[in-house]
């Protein structure tokens, strides 16, 4: 009785004093930092050498030009002072200037003609004389944004996820033929492919986590992003069961659900070979469009197995597939067009957070499905078929 007084206790408003109490540490923080920077601590000491980290994020080229885009990730501003490239001096301009703020980004204009096809050194002097390089692999035209190009980059997309997306959502008629354990077992089979796709998307956001610029965090980003996501999507999923829904609409929700992981596991596809396009691999990318249209089949096989038991209308299944899919399109877009390591890092971070929400929805069904007739070999079997699954495939990509 007493507790459930307390729980209807209405919260008190906060007063002068309270906010003042809150405020006082804050202020004094302030106070204390404002009085090491301008002292030094009382430590007296300097840095022996200047602090300058300059991160190459792009290079693009076109005929008769090269720019580099730079951010400053040291504490400091850096000046571009000399640029070499080939070991050569070479004219340049900056834009917009040679002093670059903290964090801030600067492009770095050479008008130099390239040849498609070879290999480039370009090295960043500093004022203070400290060398950055970028290293251009294979000289090719960078992609810019043209219709032709955004078309191309559209049809990537639609091979990758759309298409192999939808051919898995037609096994639809056929699978609602199955018995009951067969249900669990495609059922266990969908959380063996997300397992092993958020094990793939966690490994891909940490390993790009490497080469974004060390002030804006990586690491963060892929703990915020996919930890957040998670929450999110949970406290959703716990507001639809409270809200009395339908088992069957519970399902019809988790099967967008996974949808919506598996979608943006295929924007970090579609990332992936646009990059590779845009630097000029194109054989890269064409294996890996080959490799994910065969691995992105079994993964309209994972969308649809919630509903199996249901009947979802056709435009239910049409918008599973295009939520599935079609990520995979800007994906290819962001990743031909334009690069960023940072925010392809959060998209994949949630797209790791989302694919992992999703497997304890699935394992919460699957719960419920063998309350009465627990099938322990049967789920087990289906999980590992379905890593095994994704695995076998991936050895068309990796």
């Amino acid at each position: 009785m007493a507790d459930h007084t307390l729980l209807q206790t209405k919260p008190k408003n906060i007063g002068l004093t309270t906010a003042l109490l809150l405020i006082l540490p804050l202020i004094a923080l302030g106070g204390v930092i404002a009085l090491f920077l301008s002292t030094g601590g009382g430590l007296g000491l300097s840095s022996p050498a200047p602090l300058e980290d300059l991160s190459i994020e792009r290079t693009i080229l076109t005929p008769g030009s090269i720019d580099l885009v730079v951010r400053n990730a040291g504490p400091e501003e850096a000046s571009i002072a000399q640029v070499v490239i080939n070991e050569a001096v070479w004219p340049f301009q900056v834009t917009p200037s040679a002093a670059i703020p903290r964090l801030s980004e600067a492009t770095v204009h050479l008008d130099y003609e390239w040849v498609q096809g070879e290999a480039y050194g370009v090295t960043l002097f500093t004022a203070n004389a400290i060398a950055f390089d970028a290293e251009i692999p294979v000289a090719f035209s960078t992609p810019q944004p043209t219709s032709h190009t955004f078309w191309s980059f559209t049809l990537i997309g639609l091979y990758v996820g759309v298409i192999p997306v939808y051919l898995g959502l037609f096994w639809f008629p056929a699978l609602r033929q199955l018995g009951r354990r067969w249900m669990v077992f495609l059922l266990a089979i969908t959380a063996g492919l997300l397992i092993f796709l958020g094990l793939d998307t966690l490994a891909e956001a940490l390993e790009l986590a490497n080469v974004v610029p060390s002030p804006l965090q990586g690491i963060g980003l892929v703990g915020m992003g996919s930890v957040a996501t998670f929450f999110l999507l949970d406290a959703i999923s716990r507001r639809q069961t409270a809200s009395g829904k339908s088992e069957a609409s519970q399902r019809l929700s988790l099967a967008y659900m996974i949808a919506t992981g598996i979608g943006l596991h295929n924007l970090g596809e579609g990332l992936a070979i646009g990059a590779a396009y845009n630097v000029g691999e194109i054989a890269l990318g064409a294996f890996l469009v080959v490799g994910f249209i065969i691995q992105n089949i079994t993964e309209g096989l994972g969308i649809i197995a919630p509903v199996l038991r249901d009947r979802p209308g056709v435009s239910s299944l049409a918008l599973m597939g295009l939520v599935g899919g079609a990520p995979a399109i800007l994906g290819a877009w962001m990743g031909g067009f334009a690069p960023n390591a940072a925010l392809a890092v959060l998209f994949l971070a949630v797209g790791t957070g989302a694919i992992f929400e999703v497997v304890y929805e699935i394992a919460k069904l699957i719960q419920k499905d063998t309350a009465r007739q627990p099938m322990p070999m049967t789920v087990f079997s289906g999980l590992v078929t379905g890593m095994m699954l994704l695995w076998v495939t991936g050895l068309l990509i990796k």
